[in-house]
């Protein structure tokens, strides 16, 4: 998912405030996000020009890895040891009203995957190694036409970069569990709901709450760190998952580059999860916690205080709702308000499976997404609204196996916190294409 850095607001208000904000999706350049996930302005470029192309480098770097694909796919094997695939998303987007400026943006995002069976390939039991590649054009809509923090498209990174984006190997703990290690994206397991997933904005990936923390955002889209995850099975509809990580995914200063440097600045991201499944419902309990200490919103002129103590919690589910094909999902989450913009977070929304007989893989969907703004983050900053809220109608054409057609409509009430700021209207038309051997 993707969120903006508050810093932008911070530049065109000109005002001071914490420097280690950013509104989702996890990257210091103008806007993300969140991811997918699941973005940013800053002082150095106020025009949301963020990111270089991607280099020889990553290039070269991105060609030897398939090299060794196909090394590792020349070993011999079972059937299905060896997973890969490419999916590629096509965003275009046009701000018809309100908002900075109308205007049109064209967003990518191509994902390369490779999993491999360690057990049938080299006898390590029950053991999975996953690769993951990513690419984005790093073109903007909210950081430079919407002006939202939430972030419309949850493909928006404002960075353009080639960049290996989790390598993890997960491995069994116990009678009931397992264990996994290395570049981890935390919203590939922890805040997700499949219902959740038919929406493009980014607070429906992972919560405005979660996703706007951290001083490079968590450990989600665009941008992972490194990470220890354990998962297990309780008795029953019971599951849990707990999960430490770097406190600072990637590089702050060079955000199109994977980048892992622990230090005991960055501090750690402590995060858990509680996961109830029953008869066709959901239900998520998430608590997470940074042991760094993180710079207070102060609006009395001195120097910011920095304290530990940036935490929040979360509730999310969803249920079936009886034997029709809709299903409802909703969600709650709150953050420390001394430290982040947006110290609630309201997630809503009902998806329609099915909804023309004569296309049962459809799916159509109504959805919102509330972030309240907290009060000491508007007493640094004045005049700001005290909410910004997004509604999205979108609508999922399968087109056979491999593609994906799906318009969207999202209106945006208050972007970015601008009383001076219409509300925007936002269209947009995704393809999804996949390959796979």
């Amino acid at each position: 998912m993707t969120v903006r850095h508050v810093a932008e607001l911070d530049n065109e208000l000109a005002v001071t405030t914490p420097d280690h904000h950013l509104l989702a999706h996890g990257n210091p350049c103008p806007l993300n996000r969140w991811s997918k996930y699941r973005a940013r302005r800053t002082k150095a470029n106020p025009h949301g020009r963020c990111g270089r192309r991607p280099s020889r480098r990553r290039f070269l770097a991105a060609a030897l890895s398939i090299a060794l694909s196909w090394v590792v796919c020349d070993q011999p094997r079972a059937d299905n040891a060896i997973e890969a695939e490419l999916v590629y998303s096509a965003d275009a987007w046009r701000n018809l009203d309100g908002g900075l400026r109308r205007g049109s943006a064209y967003l990518d995002n191509l994902d390369a995957t490779l999993t491999l069976d360690a057990d049938a390939l080299w006898g390590w039991r029950d053991t999975t190694v996953f690769l993951y590649a990513l690419y984005n054009n790093g073109q903007t809509l909210s950081a430079d036409r919407v002006g939202d923090l939430q972030v419309v498209s949850n493909v928006e990174t404002g960075v353009s970069a080639v960049r290996l984006y989790e390598a993890w190997v997960d491995t069994p703990f116990g009678a009931n569990g397992s264990l996994r290690a290395g570049l981890y994206d935390l919203n590939s397991e922890f805040d997700v709901l499949e219902s959740a997933n038919l929406f493009l904005h980014s607070a429906h990936g992972i919560g405005t709450d979660v996703g706007q923390s951290g001083r490079n955002g968590p450990s989600i889209f665009p941008s992972t760190s490194l990470a220890v995850r354990l998962d297990w099975d309780w008795a029953g509809p019971w599951r849990g998952r707990i999960a430490l990580l770097d406190g600072v995914p990637g590089d702050p200063e060079q955000p199109d580059r994977t980048r892992i440097d622990l230090s005991s600045e960055d501090g750690a991201l402590l995060i858990a999860e509680a996961e109830r499944t029953h008869a066709g419902s959901t239900l998520l309990l998430g608590a997470w916690g940074y042991s760094a200490r993180f710079a207070e919103w102060s609006d009395d002129g001195a120097a910011a205080r920095r304290s530990r103590g940036n935490a929040g919690v979360y509730l999310r589910g969803e249920a079936a709702l009886g034997e029709s094909a809709l299903t409802a999902f909703a969600r709650v989450g709150a953050a420390r308000a001394r430290y982040n913009p947006f110290d609630l977070f309201l997630g809503a929304g009902l998806t329609w499976n099915g909804p023309i007989a004569r296309r049962p893989g459809d799916s159509l969907g109504l959805a919102l997404a509330w972030g309240e703004a907290s009060r000491a983050y508007r007493n640094v900053v004045p005049g700001r609204d005290a909410r910004e809220v997004a509604i999205e109608l979108t609508y999922r054409l399968t087109l056979g196996t491999r593609l994906v057609l799906q318009p969207d409509l999202q209106y945006v009430l208050n972007p970015g916190l601008d009383p001076a700021s219409e509300a925007a209207w936002v269209v947009g038309l995704r393809l999804v294409a996949t390959a796979a051997p």
